[in-house]
This record gives C-alpha cells, sequence and structure tokens, in this order.
C-alpha cells in the first residue's frame, strides 16, 4: 500500500465530523473525469511523495484531542489487501473511519463492515448502468464485471447497519436523465448526494446552468430517499 496524500483537516468529507483525509494510490478504473489523477495514474503517483503509515499513525496519536475521524479515499481504496490492517490501526487509536469507494470490491467492504472497520461508507456511483463502461474507461466483459460488483456493493449497503451515502458527480458526461435513471437504480436508499463537476474554465453562465439542472434533479428525486442533497 502506498500512501500518497494526507489532508490534514477537513469539515467537510465526514459527516458532522472533524476528519482529516488519507489517500491511497492506485485504482482500477480510469475515469476521463477524475479529480485526483495524483493518486490514480501510475505515472503521475511514482513521482509523488510517499507517506508511511508510520507517519500517519504518529499524526493521529497527536490530533486524538483535535480530530474525530479519518477518512480513507484514493484512488481507491479496496483494491489493497492492506486496507483492513490500516483500518483497523486507526480504530484502535479511537478514530472513526470513512471510506470513500467506487463499489468495485463487494468482498473487501463486507470485510470491513463484517469486522467492524468503518464507521461510514461512500459509495460513488458514476453513472447509469449502460454508460458505466464509457465513464470508467473500460468495455465488455470486464466492464459488465464491474458493474455486476457495484451493483453487489450498492445491496450490501442497504442490506446492512453501517451508514452510507451514495453519491454522484454531475461531470459534462452526465445529462439530467442518466441521473434520473441512477436515482431509480439505486432507490430507496438512505442518502444520495450529488455534487457539481468543477470545470476549469468553464464561464459564469455555463456553471449556473449546472446548479439550476442539478437542484431540479434533486427536487424530482428527493422523494426516492431519506437525505438528498447537493454539495
Amino acid at each position: 500500500m502506498q500512501i500518497g496524500g494526507l489532508q490534514e483537516f477537513s469539515l467537510v468529507d465526514y459527516p458532522e465530523h472533524y476528519s482529516c483525509v488519507v489517500s491511497l494510490t492506485g485504482c482500477n478504473w480510469r475515469c476521463p473525469w477524475c479529480r485526483a489523477t495524483d493518486f490514480v495514474l501510475p505515472e503521475i503517483s511514482k513521482r509523488a511523495g510517499k507517506i508511511s503509515e508510520k507517519r500517519i499513525l504518529d499524526f493521529l496519536k497527536q490530533k486524538q484531542n483535535i480530530l474525530e475521524a479519518v477518512v480513507i479515499s484514493g484512488g481507491e481504496p479496496t483494491i489493497h489487501k492492506d486496507l483492513p490492517k490500516l483500518c483497523s490501526n486507526i480504530k484502535k487509536l479511537k478514530y472513526k473511519v470513512k471510506l470513500d469507494t467506487n463499489g468495485s470490491n463487494p468482498e473487501m467492504l463486507n470485510n470491513l463492515i463484517t469486522n467492524n472497520l468503518v464507521d461510514y461508507i461512500a459509495l460513488d456511483i458514476k453513472a447509469p448502468k449502460a454508460k458505466y463502461p464509457l465513464v470508467i474507461g473500460f468495455k465488455g466483459s470486464l466492464a459488465n464485471y464491474l458493474i455486476d460488483n457495484v451493483e453487489k456493493s450498492i445491496n450490501l449497503l442497504k442490506q446492512n447497519n453501517v451508514p452510507y451515502e451514495f453519491t454522484t458527480t454531475f461531470s459534462p458526461q452526465l445529462t439530467r436523465k442518466d441521473v434520473l435513471q441512477i436515482a431509480h437504480w439505486i432507490r430507496p436508499a438512505k442518502k444520495y448526494r450529488l455534487q457539481l463537476c468543477h470545470i476549469q474554465d468553464q464561464d459564469e453562465e455555463q456553471e449556473t446552468q449546472a446548479h439550476r439542472t442539478l437542484f431540479s434533479i434533486q427536487q424530482a428525486i428527493t422523494p426516492f430517499f431519506d437525505e438528498c442533497d447537493i454539495r
């Protein structure tokens, strides 16, 4: 496991908790609108600094009176076989653990849930089923396998007691119809969070229109979820 980043303080990544964000490098997908290429692309992440697990744990020991939780993000954390060990070491320091995942490894999710190693899971739904191959960068039988795994992860979270949220980034690859199809796919669920994809050099009018579209989507799908918000 390579740890590529540490954001020492966050008010938005773990609902209602002061947290830090630990970013693991490596990902099994290649989404064109990825916002974390530093932790995804090997040619970039190899040049990035490496942070030892000891440094992370030492930092957490120093911040026990300030921080309440650790968000493990990436990249895609569940591709790492030693993720449970990292979660266990963090839990031993009395922190809550939130996991950000693309849902491609339901077996790892089940392991973490069964062993009480996560307190909150955010599963990123990239697209409606038909559009997943375009969005994740794979086609054919591999894409179908990954989509099946995402569906298994969705059902796993809905069948367990661990708090969770589904999230979707409204990227230029998605339309209003796409997000409505996602909502119908994952409904009913406890929480669905929408977020706008911030595009470099996008003018004010385009951004305003994107916000309006996202708001109209939220209004249409709110009845399907206990909570539905825009971040």
